[in-house]
């Protein structure tokens, strides 16, 4: 039952493949940059990622509510190049595990994470490797996966309590420290819930930022809470989305004519980490998943009567880029179905805004259902509702991760139960 320890590292892949997963990701970022363009025109792009830049990121911040439409889309279309650019330079070997850390950055550019914010995080996470004498292209998902504390970086540097003087050295050594200590604690953290939880950067940094929170607050330094929500958006923005999973398969095709039949293997796959699917099926069979898991997501949101907002389409890009590491229609159906469940039986709608992330992000624990069956999968879900609802306090909105970081208790808490009650019923039925 025990697995490797989960390292956001991919397996070793040819480089020529390498700059080809990198290029498809540069081509949707640049039609991300061209969509937002197209809707906003320069000036007003310019304008509203000048907003997002002195903006507070800590849950709930809607990018859109804050730069526009144009402005956030072209904002995370040029932090994803970026992002390319530093994995090609620094010769990353592109896996499943790099190609979700670089769609997640691609969601999570409308919704947290900026173009001022992370670099802080990925240069704590560049010092920690050079300490430790290691290339950092073998911790470069760990940077990027870790850009999940951004929010800790422009939260204490646009304080309004203190002076710029002790703001900005503060800012900039708080996101230094914190990202210096990530990787060592996310190859720890890894063994709690051996790889039933696939966001492991996000349950770390749940707990940096319980630890962030607990100090900033003995120095009446509390995180005020934010919540901008925009609505209204779900045709324009349902048929960008809609277009690029639909892409996303037919290049899948393109690439692999026997990718529907590769894709069988990830669906026999449980999803448990590590589980690169570029590595057990192809690129193209991983592409036709990432479509098909994304627009699975996109028809639950728009069934639901849910909104395709910043927040959301981070959920979907989540869903869709761990389509390469670890998700798959068959896992994260019994994990949402729970969520759902767990919406009819509480006193919150299922199109509420918290809800709609947590049926989103509650894939994360797709490794529970594929790997024990559909009813401890439902199961994971239903409790993941109530604990998504309830960890938000406790690191201030700090983290980005907030499920990820409530899943990787539950799976932590919920796996060694399952594994127990397991193992009693199979000697029951030995003789």
């Amino acid at each position: 039952m025990s697995r490797a320890p989960i390292t956001p590292e991919p397996a070793a892949t040819n480089f020529s493949q390498d700059r080809l997963i990198l290029a498809i990701v540069a081509a949707y970022a640049a039609a991300f940059i061209a969509f937002g363009l197209a809707i906003d025109g320069p000036g007003e792009v310019v304008r509203g990622i000048a907003a997002i830049l002195t903006s507070r990121d800590t849950l709930l911040t809607d990018y859109f509510g804050i730069g526009g439409i144009g402005g956030s889309l072209v904002h995370t279309g040029i932090l994803t190049l970026l992002a390319c650019a530093l994995y090609h330079h620094v010769r990353a070997p592109i896996g499943g595990a790099s190609l979700a850390c670089l769609f997640l950055l691609l969601g999570f550019g409308l919704f947290g994470k900026n173009l001022l914010n992370v670099w802080f995080i990925i240069a704590g996470v560049w010092i920690y490797a050079r300490f430790r004498g290691e290339p950092f292209a073998k911790h470069i998902n760990t940077a990027f996966f870790g850009a999940a504390l951004a929010p800790v970086v422009t939260e204490i540097l646009f304080s309004t309590v203190l002076p710029t003087a002790v703001s900005l050295p503060l800012a900039v050594a708080t996101g230094l420290l914190i990202s210096f200590i990530l990787p060592p604690a996310a190859a720890q953290l890894s063994k709690a819930h051996m790889g039933f939880a696939l966001y492991n950067v996000g349950f770390t940094a749940g707990l940096i930022g319980v630890l962030v929170v607990a100090l900033l607050t003995s120095y009446d330094l509390v995180p005020k809470p934010v919540f901008i929500w925009t609505t209204g958006n779900n045709l324009q923005l349902g048929v960008f989305m809609g277009g690029m999973l639909l892409s996303l398969m037919m290049l899948g095709l393109a690439i692999d004519r026997r990718a529907p039949v590769r894709l069988k293997a990830v669906l026999r796959s449980s999803g448990q980490a590590p589980s690169d699917f570029i590595a057990l099926a192809g690129l193209g069979a991983t592409l036709l998943n990432i479509g098909l898991t994304g627009l699975l997501a996109m028809v639950y949101i728009l069934a639901i009567g849910g909104d395709i907002n910043g927040p959301v389409i981070a959920g979907l890009l989540s869903v869709a880029g761990f389509g390469a590491f670890g998700k798959h229609p068959f896992n994260i159906t019994p994990v949402m179905v729970g969520v759902v469940l767990g919406s009819v039986a509480k006193p919150w709608g299922i199109a509420d805004p918290a809800i709609q992330l947590a049926a989103l992000f509650s894939t994360n624990l797709a490794p529970v259902s594929g790997h024990f069956g559909w009813r401890w999968g439902t199961l994971a879900g239903y409790v993941h509702s109530s604990a998504a609802l309830s960890v938000g306090p406790v690191h201030g909105g700090l983290n980005l991760y907030n499920n990820g970081f409530a899943s990787g208790i539950v799976a932590s808490v919920l796996v060694p139960v399952i594994i127990a009650i397991n193992e009693a019923q199979k000697r029951r039925r030995q003789p």
